[in-house]
């Protein structure tokens, strides 16, 4: 590492402790110390302008210290300027432009969380666990987070070479993929088992139109007369979450009552919501298996927690992602915080408090244990997805009390071939024998 890149560090750090001191005033326990922080914020930008190597951009250092600060914190918390901000938007509509992929940063490269089933990404090759270096040969080390997304996304049907670091393999590769309009997949939906008699509803992604497509699957299951489904297998591995409103939605339509999930600070001991079910079971308690692994994140484990809780599925595959803690968006404006304007000065997604199941356990650095485990088995040596990915994988991730010994997440690779996928199978089996038994009951009375 250079000189330059690690004096450019240096100060950033600075300066990204003084702006949020400067930033937040209440902290401060006297009118000395703020004073202190305005004359070292001004010295360290003086220092910057006149003595750095090279010519300097006031406010892509700031914008870059306040990220290095927000990434100091936990691998969520991030900055977004008003281009990111507009973007974030776009995706959780469920629509976008790029390769298709879930990331975060560690150790200044771009890790792969999980890639979008069906994207350019996806068909790729891009697997869990993949650390991402170079961008069209550009390095993404001294990168933000939001700067690399933002080298990803460009113009449907053009190209991009990304250089990757793959676990087992000694050398970097390069992939040249073609982009593409992002459409998050949703729900796939298909019957399955040798009597035509289960329900099987995959979920990609919890984003705005989620529980609306599942809730059109599931009716279309139920009040089909050609249908005779008995059970149901909600599949939500490799699914990296989304939007809460939509987890609660979807929890909501296997119960008709208890808590889904409640949202806590710990600091404070405070519980700060709880979202409590209404009547709404659209399979009126039929048999359910929920599937997880390694790739089941935030909304999906707020599901299969909910589910598992309540009592209303069998949970069945390995052990979740383990990201367990609630980003609020602030929005910002240049010149007053957190009110709305016409004219953004872009958003902080902070992390400001955990997700807590009905029983009261945290996800956070834990995840959802699954009543039925079982790993999948993968006989090719060189992929990444044997190897486990999970929040206790990354970074500064938020710690629990009993977290510093366990290990969270788990490999989450599925076979792109039905008939190898033992966790899917496994469930259809359980099913079929139940409902077997559900119509032999049905048939004696």
């Amino acid at each position: 590492m250079s000189k330059v890149y690690q004096l450019k560090k240096f100060i950033l750090v600075i300066l990204s402790i003084c702006i949020i001191y400067a930033s937040l005033p209440s902290l401060f326990a006297t009118e000395n110390l703020k004073q202190e922080n305005r004359d070292l914020i001004e010295t360290i930008i003086e220092l910057v302008r006149e003595e750095y190597i090279d010519e300097t951009n006031e406010d892509e250092i700031i914008e870059s210290a306040i990220n290095g600060m927000l990434q100091s914190l936990d691998p969520h918390s991030i900055y977004l300027n008003p281009k990111n901000y507009s973007e974030l938007q776009k995706n959780t509509k469920g629509e976008f432009g790029g390769l298709g992929i879930e990331v975060t940063m560690e150790s200044g490269l771009v890790k792969v969380i999980s890639p979008i089933d069906g994207t350019p990404a996806y068909k790729a090759g891009i697997s869990e666990g993949d650390y991402i270096t170079h961008i069209n040969k550009e390095a993404i080390l001294g990168k933000t987070l939001s700067d690399a997304v933002e080298l990803m996304r460009g113009k449907p049907n053009t190209s991009i070479e990304i250089t990757v670091v793959r676990e087992n393999i000694k050398e970097g590769f390069d992939l040249t993929i073609t982009r593409e309009i992002i459409k998050v997949p949703g729900i796939l939906a298909r019957i399955e088992g040798e009597r035509k008699d289960i329900g099987y509803l995959r979920v990609s992604a919890f984003n705005e139109k989620t529980a609306e497509k599942l809730y059109n699957e599931i009716i279309k299951f139920e009040i089909n007369p050609l249908n005779d489904i008995e059970s149901y297998i909600l599949d939500l591995r490799r699914n990296p979450g989304g939007l809460l409103s939509q987890a609660i939605e979807v929890s909501n339509m296997f119960i008709n009552q208890g808590l889904i999930v409640s949202t806590k600070r710990p600091r404070f001991d405070k519980i700060i919501s709880e979202y409590e079910a209404k009547r709404g079971d659209l399979i009126s308690g039929k048999p359910l298996i929920v599937l997880v692994n390694g790739g089941s994140a935030s909304a999906s484990e707020i599901v299969a927690g909910a589910l598992q809780d309540n009592n209303r599925a069998i949970i069945l595959g390995t052990k979740t992602f383990g990201k367990g803690s609630v980003q609020t968006l602030f929005p910002l404006t240049k010149n007053k915080l957190f009110f709305s304007s016409k004219e953004k000065n872009g958003a902080v997604k902070l992390t400001t408090a955990e997700y807590f199941t009905p029983s009261g356990k945290s996800i956070q650095a834990k995840g959802i244990n699954p009543d039925i485990i079982l790993d999948q088995k993968n006989n090719d040596k060189e992929n990444s997805e044997i190897f486990e990915v999970g929040e206790t994988k990354l970074n500064q991730y938020i710690k629990n009390d009993d977290t510093e010994k366990l290990q969270s997440g788990s490999s989450s690779y599925i076979p792109r071939d039905t008939d190898k996928d033992i966790q899917l199978i496994k469930a259809i089996e359980i099913l079929s024998s139940l409902n077997k038994k559900i119509i032999n009951i049905r048939e004696m009375n």
